[in-house]
């Protein structure tokens, strides 16, 4: 314990900062990891723990519109250290928690101040050793990289009100459970329920942060002094601290004081018609907003993945062409038919993230990067799961029952997969001669189907392509496809006359 303290005062934090935001936070985590080796007191312990969350927070938002793996590494890492230090702090946190509900004469005081003393001190050395065990170089390389990635993404915009209104949907779910059970469990779901939606208010949204900042941290305040009080009953319990039963009710009494002028300081503040909760609503995403964002983040994950986002966007546009012109299946009906579009939008958007991993073949990779995305607001797991499994299909093996991305999928489900997936299949392969091929007229005729393509021919090198791309198509719809020019008229001398 001694080789600890034998430093003789704290690294001076710097004044003057150049560096902002991610940089900033995770220069700082460095600076507090020498604060606090010195002796592990409670605030440098606590300021360490503040610089850690704050850059695992950022993490949490940016990796949610990015998918850079490094942002999980840093993250972990960052869990790892700020863990090591959890029970350190609770222990510290109640030492000062004891030395103010108790008495200098009484016995359970200073007991409980022994005991706690005792355990702090082995916990001193623990942290010491994963302090010990940092990263420090590779946390220098991420403190180096990561903010350059943060930085495409602008703080502000709809795309992090949208991720801020999925974690107030969340909060308050958990704020109205917590309510109606009253139980030690809930608050503290509660407690990181909000803690989240505040850290993503307070790194990515500045003009709501500085209009709601008092009141989120007073709030956060109340909830973790309410677990600071849950923890502190639950130890004293454990250690057994209680010399008679009058003694264990009077600190059981004095405890649940405490806990219970916090939770009504909580419930005048979050309940009723004035509760922030609404006010908090009125400035997020509201209605058809929500899901046409939840589309717009769904592309910004896809333009940092895919290597060509721009031939990607084409298809999509080529897919929907198809897609609106091509009959509908018996028995849709209109909200089924616009949902399936969107679903066949989001696969030809997402289609090519993929390539991104340099697999041979990209299209099982894109399968499996899209089932391992979490659903945006406004967006169902379900259908995201039907996107990725039409993107799986754009190319390559034909769509068969028993396959992977078909296995739990009912059969009007993988009715729709055949039917999606041959669009795209036919869409990707327009577009595979560098996207000349722009406008699409279809036309249905007795017993066949016929696509015009503006800028086909029958000669170029992707004609054999598309050939083999429409059997799908041939399949589903059980009539042939043919395909040839579109033929546009060329201008004629009044036409020109009226130009120029």
């Amino acid at each position: 314990m001694n080789a600890m303290i034998s430093i003789p005062a704290l690294p001076p934090k710097k004044s003057v900062r150049k560096k902002a935001g991610l940089a900033l936070w995770m220069e700082r985590v460095l600076e507090e990891c020498d604060r606090a080796a010195v002796d592990f007191a409670a605030d440098p312990v606590h300021d360490l723990r503040v610089a850690l969350r704050r850059c695992r927070s950022l993490a949490d938002g940016l990796m949610a519109l990015d998918p850079d793996p490094n942002w999980k590494q840093m993250k972990k890492a960052g869990k790892r250290l700020f863990s090591s230090l959890g029970e350190l702090r609770d222990v510290q946190v109640m030492e000062e928690w004891v030395q103010r509900l108790g008495a200098t004469d009484d016995s359970v005081t200073n007991a409980l101040m022994q005991s706690l003393r005792s355990r702090e001190i082995q916990l001193k050395l623990e942290a010491a050793k994963a302090l010990q065990e940092f990263d420090r170089k590779q946390w220098r390389r991420w403190g180096a990289v990561l903010p350059r990635r943060a930085t495409r993404l602008r703080p502000g915009s709809v795309l992090f009100r949208h991720l801020a209104l999925e974690h107030w949907t969340h909060a308050y779910d958990l704020h109205r459970r917590a309510l109606r059970n009253r139980s030690q469990v809930g608050f503290h779901t509660l407690r990181i329920g909000l803690k989240r939606f505040r850290y993503i208010v307070e790194n990515f949204l500045p003009e709501q942060h500085a209009a709601w900042k008092d009141d989120l941290k007073q709030l956060q305040d109340l909830l973790g002094e309410v677990h600071d009080l849950d923890v502190l009953w639950a130890t004293l319990l454990q250690l057994s601290a209680f010399p008679d039963p009058e003694a264990r009710c009077r600190w059981h009494t004095r405890i649940m004081e405490e806990r219970a002028h916090r939770i009504g300081q909580y419930r005048d503040k979050m309940v009723g018609a004035a509760a922030l909760w609404q006010m908090w609503r009125v400035q997020l995403p509201h209605g058809e907003e929500i899901e046409s964002i939840a589309l717009r983040r769904l592309k910004q994950w896809a333009l940092f993945l895919d290597p060509d986002f721009q031939q990607s966007q084409h298809v999509s546009h080529l897919a929907l062409q198809l897609y609106d012109a091509l009959p509908m299946p018996a028995g849709r009906g209109s909200s089924s038919v616009e949902e399936n579009r969107v679903v066949l939008q989001v696969a030809a958007l997402l289609h090519g993230v993929g390539h991104s991993t340099k697999e041979k073949k990209p299209e099982k990779a894109t399968y499996r990067l899209i089932q391992r995305l979490k659903a945006p607001l406004g967006w169902s797991a379900a259908n995201l799961r039907l996107a990725g499994a039409v993107a799986r299909y754009h190319r390559g093996a034909l769509p068969r029952a028993g396959q992977k991305a078909m296995l739990g999928l009912n059969l009007a489900q993988r009715q729709t997969v055949l039917r999606l997936s041959g669009i795209l299949r036919l869409a990707d392969a327009f577009d595979a001669d560098g996207g000349q091929i722009g406008r699409l007229e279809i036309v249905q005729k007795t017993g066949f189907i016929v696509i015009a393509a503006q800028g086909y021919s029958p000669r170029d090198r992707n004609a054999q392509e598309i050939a083999a791309a429409r059997h799908l198509v041939e399949l589903v719809y059980r009539r042939p496809v043919m395909v040839k020019r579109l033929r546009v008229p060329k201008p004629g001398p009044r036409l020109l006359k009226a130009r120029n």
